[in-house]
């Protein structure tokens, strides 16, 4: 794969850096600037080699046009805040303002263009109208250095025609990533838990997939795990539950026990009357849901106590830890406890501790967790369920990665 030490002198040169900084805003306020902070060392890095750097990202899912609530002005302020220097900001990405700028921008400057994705040629299922979009980006710039991972697993203007309109490589952080991920399915050091949550079975089943001849533990909590439960036969009352999924979950836990590979269930689950943050709640065993005061009306929202005991016991004696999905509804206290033991017993172990990103990542910050306290947390959810499922990621593959 092409790397930054491929690219030659950036000296003088306008460098196109394909970021991910599609941060949670509350109105301009941005309330994790995780993805911002990840895409400083390869600005610093191109700006220490005597480039301008021209930084651009999608926010949110604007439908081609501009909404004042996706726009990155409030990113903008942030990289100013974080890099120490004036980080200018076009109000267009290819239009008069982008070239007003740019025309300004000083020898080591920083300019970030405004949401890719008010431009409908960015997301076209159209191929031409990708790459005409691709082509007047590149206009703007002698180089393009894909930093963005948690869209390499998109096929969009930015992540795969751009790149190869102009000379391209991985940023610092792409490459971080990628090392991270191959450790995990290349060279991981044993015992291997593998700790999945989230609402779906469905999200999740490419990696079990994939991964089930890999490791040594899967831990299962949020509200896929009650798809499984129904798979044992256990009533579930009004949890989330996929139906369809119930067969190919028996599946996966015989082919678990033929392989040796522990599929590790709750045994006991926190059940509320309602889903709200201050509904009347008790745990109960997870094989007796319904036994619960609110009988086939109440709902699963977090794993029990002693569930995250025993789960947090198998991540600190584990080499490698692999987290995708939080344990509950973790944004409403009640239901935190689960998500709050798995996080603490990742930053408890001596093996390598990944968080995989997406919801897992706002969840270790919303509890008050740092990132230090992780062996990495991935910029990209999506692209590293991707990877661990196998799957072709077109935005490394056009920078050479096979």
């Amino acid at each position: 794969m092409r790397t930054l030490d491929t690219l030659g002198s950036l000296d003088g040169k306008t460098v196109l850096a394909r970021l991910d900084l599609n941060v949670p805003l509350d109105g301009t306020t941005i309330t994790d600037d995780g993805r911002v902070r990840a895409s400083l060392n390869t600005i610093r890095e191109l700006r220490s080699r005597g480039a301008r750097v021209v930084a651009m990202s999608h926010l949110g899912r604007p439908q081609g046009a501009p909404e004042e609530r996706f726009s990155l002005r409030p990113v903008a302020a942030r990289l100013s805040e974080l890099l120490e220097t004036p980080v200018a900001f076009a109000t267009d990405t290819v239009g008069s303002d982008a070239r007003a700028q740019l025309a300004q921008l000083p020898a080591d400057g920083v300019l970030l263009l405004e949401n890719l994705r008010f431009n409908p040629g960015e997301t076209s299922a159209d191929e031409a109208e990708r790459r005409a979009f691709a082509a007047q980006l590149a206009e703007q710039g002698d180089v393009v250095v894909s930093d963005g991972f948690g869209v390499v697993h998109r096929e969009q203007a930015s992540v795969t025609d751009l790149e190869r309109l102009l000379p391209s490589a991985a940023g610092l952080l792409v490459e971080q990533e990628l090392d991270v991920l191959e450790r995990l399915t290349r060279r991981p050091e044993h015992p291997f838990a593998v700790v999945l949550g989230g609402s779906k079975v469905s999200d999740k089943l490419g990696v079990i997939a994939h991964l089930i001849e890999r490791v040594d533990t899967i831990l299962v909590g949020g509200g896929m795990v009650f798809t499984f439960l129904a798979a044992q036969g256990h009533a579930v009352g009004a949890s989330l539950l996929e139906e369809d999924q119930l067969e190919t979950c028996r599946g996966y836990l015989a082919e678990a026990e033929r392989r040796g590979v522990r599929i590790v269930l709750p045994t006991d689950i926190v059940v509320a009357e309602a889903f709200a943050a201050d509904a009347a709640h008790e745990v109960v065993a997870a094989e007796a849901i319904e036994s619960s005061a609110f009988g086939a009306s109440g709902l699963g929202l977090d794993i029990g106590p002693e569930s995250a005991a025993a789960f947090a016991a198998i991540i600190r004696e584990s080499k490698t830890v692999f987290w995708n999905g939080p344990m509950g509804v973790f944004e409403m206290a009640a239901f935190a406890g689960g998500t709050r033991a798995v996080a603490e017993a990742l930053t408890q172990t001596a093996g390598f501790s990944v968080v995989g990103g997406g919801d897992s990542a706002a969840a270790v910050r919303a509890l008050g967790f740092a990132d230090e306290q992780f062996g990495h947390i991935s910029t990209g959810g999506g692209a590293s369920l991707e990877f661990l499922e196998g799957n072709a990621l077109p935005g490394l593959e056009v920078l050479g990665w096979a």
